[in-house]
C-alpha cells in the first residue's frame, strides 16, 4: 500500500517506517526537516509543516495514499483538518494517541480500552482526547477508518531513559559512576518502557489488517516493574554499580524543582498497568525486546556519538539527595529511641 506518515522522522516514526518499508509498503514522510532522519532509502520525504492546511491538503492530493498514519496530533481543530482533508482521499487513518489520555490514578489495573477517560490528568492529555473524538466521530466503516493507538514510555536508538526528573542523557553516567538518583516516593510505583520497534510492530498491523477501524489498542510493556527495580535493571544492563537510590517525596519534588518534574506529577507517581490483550490479538503487537537489552541498545547509540552527559551536568540531583539526606538525619535525631 500507500502510506503517508505524518512525523515520520521522530523516536517511534522512525521505527514505523521502517517496518511499513520492511513489510513492502511504499512510504512517504511528511517532515518539517528540522531532525537529521535515519530513514529507509526509497521513501519519499516531503518537507512542510503538518499545522498549515494547505500543506497537509497538497501533499495529500500528491501523494494519494491508502493509509495514513499520524504521530503529530495534538488538538482536535489539528484532527479536523485532517479529516476534511484526508476523508474523500484516504482509506484508513491510523492516529497516534497515548495512554495520557486515561485519568489517573484509574479505578482499577489493568487499564484497558475503556477505562475512564476524564478528567484529564493534563493539558496534553486533555488535547489527545478531544483528538480522539475526533477522528472516531469521522470514523465511516469501509469508507474511512479510524484507528487508534495509545502507546506509554516508548523508548529507543535516537533517545535517552526516563527518570525521576526528565530525560537527560547524564543519569546514565550517573548510574555507572554510582553517583546517587533521586526517586519519587518509595520507589514502588510502576513504570513500563516499550521499545519503540516492538510499538512499531503495532502500527503497522493498525496500517495492514482489517476489521480493526474504529478502535482503539493499548501498545505498552508487556515488562511492568517498580522504579527501584527500573533502576537496578538500568545498572544491571550497563554492568554498573548497585545504583545510590535516594527517596524522596513527591510533593517534596514537586515543590522544590517544579519545573523538572512535571512528567512526574502527570505521570510517573502513578501505578498503572495497561491491558494489551487487544493489540496482541488484532494487530500482532508483540513485547519481544527485553528492558535490559533495549536499555543496552540506547546507550551503545548515544556513546557512539558521544551524547552521554556527565554526572555532574546535573547538580540538582547532589544537591537534592545530599538535602534531603541531611534533613532526615536531622529528624531522626530529634527523637529519643523508642519516643
Amino acid at each position: 500500500m500507500d502510506v503517508f506518515v505524518i512525523g515520520g522522522t521522530g523516536l517511534l516514526g522512525t521505527g514505523i517506517v521502517r517496518r511499513l518499508v520492511a513489510a513492502g509498503h511504499d512510504v512517504t514522510s511528511l517532515q518539517r526537516g528540522e531532525t537529521d532522519d535515519d530513514l529507509p532509502s526509497g521513501v519519499d520525504r516531503v518537507a512542510g509543516d503538518r499545522d498549515d492546511p494547505s500543506v497537509l491538503r497538497g501533499t495529500i492530493r500528491d501523494a494519494t495514499p491508502d493509509v495514513v498514519v499520524d504521530m503529530a496530533c495534538f488538538d482536535a481543530d489539528t484532527a479536523r483538518d485532517a479529516v476534511e482533508i484526508c476523508r474523500t482521499v484516504v482509506d484508513r487513518y491510523v492516529f497516534c494517541s497515548t495512554v495520557d489520555v486515561y485519568h489517573r490514578p484509574p479505578p482499577k489495573n489493568p487499564v484497558t480500552e475503556s477505562s475512564p477517560r476524564t478528567p484529564p490528568v493534563s493539558d496534553y492529555a486533555a488535547g489527545k482526547i478531544a483528538a480522539e473524538d475526533a477522528f472516531f466521530d469521522a470514523h465511516d466503516p469501509g469508507e474511512f477508518e479510524v484507528v487508534v493507538l495509545r502507546p506509554w514510555n516508548t523508548y529507543g536508538e535516537g533517545g535517552t531513559l526516563v527518570h525521576t526528573l526528565g530525560t537527560d542523557s547524564s543519569y546514565i553516567d550517573r548510574i555507572r559512576e554510582g553517583k546517587p538518583i533521586v526517586v519519587h516516593g518509595d520507589g514502588t510505583s510502576l513504570w513500563g518502557p516499550c521499545h519503540r520497534d516492538d510499538v512499531a510492530r503495532a502500527f503497522v498491523g493498525a496500517v495492514e489488517r482489517p476489521g480493526v477501524g474504529g478502535r482503539a489498542y493499548n501498545v505498552t510493556s508487556e515488562e511492568t516493574m517498580t522504579w527501584n527495580q527500573y533502576h537496578e535493571r538500568v545498572a544491571a544492563a550497563l554492568d554498573a554499580p548497585e545504583p545510590d537510590l535516594v527517596h524522596v517525596p513527591t510533593e517534596v519534588l514537586r515543590a522544590v524543582a517544579p519545573d523538572r518534574t512535571r512528567m512526574l506529577r502527570d505521570h510517573f507517581r502513578y501505578s498503572t498497568v495497561f491491558d494489551n490483550g487487544r493489540a496482541k490479538a488484532d494487530l500482532g503487537f508483540r513485547y519481544t525486546v527485553g528492558f535490559e537489552e533495549g536499555v543496552r541498545g540506547v546507550v551503545s547509540w548515544l556513546d557512539a556519538r558521544d551524547a552521554v552527559e556527565p554526572w555532574d551536568a546535573d547538580p540538582l540531583s547532589d544537591d537534592l539527595a545530599a538535602a534531603w539526606r541531611d534533613a532526615t538525619d536531622a529528624f531522626v535525631a530529634g527523637f529519643e529511641p523508642g519516643q
